[in-house]
This record gives C-alpha cells, structure tokens and sequence, in this order.
C-alpha cells in the first residue's frame, strides 16, 4: 500500500501542505485483478481468491508527492459485460483511469484496447490514463509481450507497467506514476459515481462508503 512504497515518504521531512483530491478509475476484464490491486495499493494485502466485484467498489487511498498530498477516490467497477453499461457512470469526471489487462491472456489486452479507447472518446478530454500488464509473477505464462504493451502503450500516449498484486511488484510505483502526471498544481475536487464534482477538499471528510483506508504518508 501507499506506505509501504519508497516514494511515500516526504523528502528530508518536508511537509505536504498542499491538498489534492482526483477519481480514478478501474476499468478491464472479468479476473484480470482489478480489485486485487487496489487491495494492494490500500492495504497491502492479497488474497488468492478475490471475489467478482458487483457493480463497483468505492475505496480511498492518499499518498504524499513533494509537497502535495494527493488523495484518490477510487472506483473498481466490475469487469462482467453485463455491468458494462454502467461504466460511463463511473470514468464520467474521472482525472484519472487504470485499464488492466492479464499479461498470460490475449483478449484481455484485446478487450483493454477498446476500453482505452472508449476513455479517450468519451471521457474527460485530460484523463490520465495507466495501462497495467498484471499477474507478472506467472510471467513464464505469459500471452503478451512486455515490448508488445510497451509499443501499444506509447502510440496512446499512456502510462504502462507489468504489476502483480501478488507479489505488489509496481503496484505503488504505478499509482505514484499516475499522480505526477495530474495537475496537482491546483487542488481538485473528488466526483462521485455521475461525475458530480465537489469542490472543496477536506481530507478528514468521510468517505461514502463510511470508511477512510490508509492515511497521506501512513499505512495499515
């Protein structure tokens, strides 16, 4: 999770006094590991059998950058194509997205594709996009080529890394990648589901779901 990664921890004991809050969202395929990395990335947990996500799963985690402390309001939707419609409800508003594809499964890459390019048609025009390669631990398994990804991922313009939730392999490093790229200039207001976005930023706010995970340079 957020603590565990060396990118955390304020540099020279600099304090982060700058707020900044962004949804993100979890698109991809059915078993690719969405959830698994998100309980990584805010608990630093894994558990070997996950069950299928229903509709989607509303988490929070913040992290410390420089002197900004960066807050996500992370949305795991699920991956069933019957839950597909509802998508757009969830990247509406969204600053930033993690397609996820199983590195051992073409059509996931496949599948990934199109949900890349769903984002860039109709989500917010500056949406930070992450293409993840996951379950890099069975990588002797692998269907798709790192340099492969890597190409696809360039000709996008998107940010890509192989992860494991397993081993938490550039779990971390991912979404601190994710961060630096978002204007954290200027605080951001968080957006639930539709996209209706709130303006202030109050890091000790409640989540909706009633519950805060981690805390800005902490960890569970």
């Amino acid at each position: 999770m957020a603590g565990h990664s060396g990118g955390v921890n304020r540099p020279n004991g600099a304090t982060a006094n700058k707020m900044c809050q962004f949804k993100l969202v979890l698109l991809g395929e059915s078993a690719v590991g969405k959830s698994s990395l998100v309980l990584r990335f805010v608990k630093g947990q894994f558990q070997e059998y996950q069950e299928s996500t229903i509709g989607a799963a509303f988490l929070t985690q913040t992290l410390c950058l420089d002197d900004t402390t960066v807050k996500f309001e992370i949305w795991d939707t699920a991956g069933q194509e019957r839950y597909h419609s509802l998508a757009p409800m969830y990247y509406r508003g969204a600053q930033a997205a993690v397609v996820v594809f199983d590195i051992t499964n073409i059509e996931t890459f496949e599948r990934a594709k199109n949900w890349v390019k769903e984002l860039q048609r109709q989500a917010s025009p500056n949406i930070v996009i992450a293409l993840a390669g996951n379950k890099a631990d069975i990588a002797d398994k692998r269907a798709v080529e790192y340099q492969e990804a890597q190409t696809y991922a360039d000709s996008k313009s998107l940010l890509f890394m192989e992860t494991s939730a397993k081993t938490s392999m550039n779990v971390n490093e991912m979404f601190m990648a994710i961060a630096r790229h978002l204007p954290t200039s200027e605080p951001q207001g968080g957006a639930g589901p539709g996209g209706r976005t709130r303006t202030g930023v109050d890091l000790q706010e409640q989540t909706p779901a009633g519950r805060r995970f981690g805390g800005c340079c902490g960890g569970q």
